[in-house]
């Protein structure tokens, strides 16, 4: 044996400890199921009639056709004919055909039928007879096998003849197993292989043999007479059992009362089932392991090797399935183990809550039941098992359940009452599935559940309602979503009405007002373009009309709203209540409004304007918008703005209670203002202040009417700011050149130096000008300004900057110079290398104006090419013939 084969057999063995020990410490409770139902086949009146002696020692069925075989070697032939009343309870009616006596004093050992050669294979006294199926007459030829223990079919043929079927026998030769291929008249030996220890028992599948030895199984190929040892046993103790129950797998009795599946590759792929430990035949009924003992019938699943059902069946000694049908017999009757329909097991398994059971019941049934009628049960027994763990509050179970059996939602809303709109017309299914009429009886009355229950529901639907789940019940399904959002205050209510949704406006409208969610009512009736409405609702809200605390900014939510409405009218409507409660936020209606918006609805800000002609503070953030935001070069909104800066300043200043900050703010807007922009009218402006305190205002209007003189002394004389006036000077001559500048600078040195101010400040004020602005001025001409009397210590920085500016000029303008020099070179030099190929003149050639020779060799040649003396180029009256191409300049040599 390989160590592959040894590792398989070693892994087997430990399985099968494993599975003993298990049971021994955890032994499973045995779960009640009604898989089969026992029914009488063939009575005991029937077979023998008043001959007690007479005992049943095996059975074969084939269709209708059943063959008994006696201990006194008789053959039996009935015809079973099943029977369906009103009630569906099934019963059957055995008709004996004919009996048929073999001339032995044998047992008929075995019954085998190849209905393919309608022969009826039959063992008595170690010989293997083949007879007719029909008549149950030998065949003519007397064809047989000789010598055979026990045999069995080969239900996986390798010969792939089908007028032939291929028989294996435990031979009476010691530890002989014979493979033979028998025919309707003949039979062929076809192989003899030889066993480690007597085999007792055998089943076949293809080149494989499952055997039982005196102390092991083991499987068997006798094409390559390769073996592997399985597990052990002892076949003094019990009785082995080798069956066959599919292709390449066997069922084999194994020690502690274990039925252990085995494949042929020596390894199993099921968990074993744990039968009787005095078992004496199984057989199977997908999904079911059928066991007999001495005093029941066990049914157990291969599902998940639980034990379903106990039968009580005293004296049984065969138990065997054909073709699906189970038949049970004890020495003197035959009775059928009827299944029960799956989907009834299943029902029942529901009806007991066993989901999981019920599940993999389910599951299994797949290759029983055509597909499209599997896959319509299995989805509502999913939906079941779904509404079964709904009921236990085992939510995530649940929702995978409804997910894989793809329920109509609906079916769980309708447990909510009043969820469903109206005007759904959901009709649950029949037969419903599950067994409650609502919400309330299903929580019997519990709030705790009940709130449990909603919270799974808004977390299912709120999953659901983007896949393909809610397809064509999105209304009922966004519609129940918003009642137990606003029933239970939920955040996401809002959430809902303002993404994409399709919640039912009359159910949806009520319930929210009967929630006094009218924030929300409001949400649901813009979505569904009822602007009016939602606005209505929210000015109730915002007045106190009506009380709903979901928002504390909803005036500025309102703002907001009616800014990026496009309905002009509405806008219109509620534009003088939003005004009303807040001038500077509510403007924000107009000046934030997306200009495209403004555009393709022709907005005047003229009558925007008039419109706030009421709003003084709303009017200024308008202009502002326009003016500064806009930059909309109108004189009449510069000019505008600026008259309301005025305005509110002198106003604020004439108050009994003067706003310093506000009136400082508006201040430094009407500088920035008057400052900044060329088209407000500057006259206009200047009269308003004339006779005010806003001395810095007038200063920059006289700024902008060039009149520098009456600004600077404003600033030096009225306000004595200095530094005022000398960022007068810069502002004013910013985007100028160096002379403008310069006057300006010089002429504010004028006013410091202004013979009729013999201010000390003002010479202090000359001074520092001179001495931080040095670069302004002209060196010389500021010598000739200052007084006699000044020390150059005290003009020491101006003039260090002065001379250093003046060398700077000079190494700068020498720079500047060489450069231009430089640059001319460089340009001589590209001339000359353009100018061209050079020019042959010789005594052929002649004036193009003249037509006589050169006797010199000074000539002018035009663009063109021609040639002429230069003293014809002179005398321009007599070169009208000769026209230049170009407009550049005659080359002379």
């Amino acid at each position: 044996m390989s160590c592959a084969s040894r590792l398989r057999v070693a892994v087997l063995r430990l399985d099968l400890l494993l599975c003993i020990r298990k049971w021994k410490d955890h032994p499973e409770d045995t779960m009640s199921v009604k898989a089969f139902k026992l029914v009488s086949a063939v009575e005991r009146e029937m077979l023998m009639g008043d001959k007690n002696h007479i005992n049943i020692e095996c059975i074969e069925c084939c269709g209708k056709n059943l063959y008994i075989g006696t201990n006194d070697c008789f053959i039996y032939h009935f015809m079973l004919d099943e029977k369906v009343s009103t009630s569906g309870k099934i019963t059957f009616a055995a008709t004996k055909q004919l009996h048929k006596y073999l001339g032995f004093k044998k047992p008929v050992s075995e019954l085998k039928a190849a209905s393919a050669l309608t022969r009826l294979l039959v063992l008595c006294d170690n010989t293997i007879t083949l007879v007719n199926m029909m008549n149950l007459e030998p065949v003519p030829t007397g064809a047989r096998i000789k010598g055979a223990v026990t045999f069995t079919l080969n239900e996986n043929p390798v010969s792939g003849d089908p007028f032939c079927v291929e028989v294996c026998i435990i031979s009476v030769k010691r530890r002989t197993i014979q493979m033979f291929m028998v025919f309707e008249d003949r039979v062929q030996i076809v192989k003899e292989v030889v066993t480690p220890e007597q085999p007792c028992a055998v089943a076949v599948d293809g080149y494989y043999l499952c055997l039982a030895l005196t102390t092991q199984y083991i499987i068997l190929n006798y094409n390559t007479g390769n073996s592997q040892d399985l597990f052990p046993y002892c076949s003094d103790e019990k009785r082995p059992i080798v069956k066959r129950i599919g292709r390449q797998e066997f069922l084999l009795a194994g020690p502690g009362g274990l039925g252990m599946f085995a494949t042929v590759d020596g390894i199993s792929q099921r968990a074993p089932v744990h039968w009787s430990e005095n078992v004496i035949g199984a057989a199977l009924c997908f999904p079911y392991v059928v066991a007999l003992d001495e005093d029941f019938i066990t049914v157990h699943s291969m599902l998940d090797q639980q034990q379903k059902q106990t039968l009580p069946f005293k004296e049984g000694h065969i138990l065997q399935d054909f073709e699906g049908k189970v038949i049970v017999a004890t020495n003197k009757g035959v009775y059928i183990l009827v299944p029960l329909p799956l989907e009834k097991q299943i029902q029942d398994l529901l009806a007991s809550h066993r989901v999981e059971e019920a599940l993999v019941l389910a599951k299994g049934a797949r290759r029983n039941i055509p597909k499209e009628k599997f896959q319509v049960m299995y989805k509502r027994i999913l939906q079941q098992a779904g509404f079964i763990q709904f009921a236990q509050l085992q939510f995530l179970e649940a929702k995978e359940l409804f997910r894989s059996g793809q329920l109509d939602v609906r079916e769980l809303i309708s447990l909510y009452p009043f969820l469903l709109p109206t005007s759904s017309s959901f009709i649950r299914s029949h037969p419903p599935l599950h067994e409650y009429a609502d919400l309330n009886q299903l929580t019997q009355g519990d709030q705790e559940k009940m709130i449990k229950c909603k919270r799974f529901l808004m977390s299912y639907l709120n999953e659901v309602r983007s896949t393909e789940v809610a397809n064509g019940y999105k209304e009922d399904i966004d519609t129940a979503l918003l009642k137990l959002y606003a029933e239970a205050n939920h955040e996401s209510l809002l959430d809902l009405l303002v993404s994409e949704n399709f919640c039912l406006l009359t159910d949806s409208a009520a319930w929210l007002e009967k929630h006094k969610k009218y924030f929300a009512l409001g949400l649901l009736y813009h979505y569904n373009g009822q602007d009016a409405a939602a606005l209505q609702l929210w000015v109730q809200i915002v007045d106190g009309d009506i009380e709903d605390s979901t928002r504390s900014d909803l005036y500025e939510y309102v703002v907001d709203f009616l800014t990026f409405c496009s309905d002009q009218d509405l806008v219109g409507k509620y534009s003088e209540w939003v005004l009303q409660k807040n001038e500077e936020v509510g403007v924000q209606i107009f000046t934030k409004r997306p200009l495209e918006e403004q555009e393709k609805n022709n907005i005047n800000p003229d009558d925007i304007i008039s419109c706030l002609n009421k709003y003084p503070k709303a009017r200024i953030k308008y202009l502002e918008h326009l003016v500064l935001e806009r930059k909309i070069e109108k004189e009449k909104y510069h000019t505008h703005l600026a008259a309301l800066y005025l305005e509110a300043i002198l106003q604020l200043k004439s108050g009994a209670t003067d706003n310093c900050m506000e009136t400082i703010e508006l201040l430094l807007k009407l500088r920035s203002l008057l400052q900044k922009s060329d088209l407000y009218r500057i006259h206009f402006i200047l009269d308003k202040i004339r006779g005010t305190d806003l001395h810095m205002e007038s200063a920059i209007l006289y700024g902008k009417l060039e009149e520098h003189e009456k600004a600077l002394h404003i600033l030096v004389h009225e306000l004595k700011d200095f530094r005022a006036a000398e960022e007068y000077c810069i502002w004013n001559s910013e985007n100028r050149d160096l002379q403008y500048r310069r006057r300006l600078f010089h002429m504010l040195l004028s006013v410091y130096l202004n013979p009729d101010a013999s201010d000390c400040a003002l010479v202090v004020a000359a001074v520092d000008l001179l001495n931080n602005h040095a670069a302004e001025f002209d060196a010389a001409l500021v010598l000739q300004m200052v007084p006699d009397s000044w020390s150059v210590q005290l003009l020491s920085p101006f003039l260090a900057g002065a001379v250093r500016q003046s060398i700077h000029t000079k190494r700068m303008t020498q720079v500047a110079l060489g450069l231009a020099q430089a640059e001319n070179l460089i340009y001589k030099y590209e001339k000359v290398k353009h100018k061209g190929t050079p020019i042959l003149l010789s005594d052929k050639k002649v004036c193009q104006v003249c037509q006589n020779p050169f006797c010199e060799p000074a000539f002018v040649r035009y663009p063109n090419g021609g040639m002429v003396h230069t003293h014809c180029a002179a005398n321009r009256h007599l070169n009208s013939n000769v026209t230049p191409h170009s407009s550049s300049s005659s080359s002379e040599t």
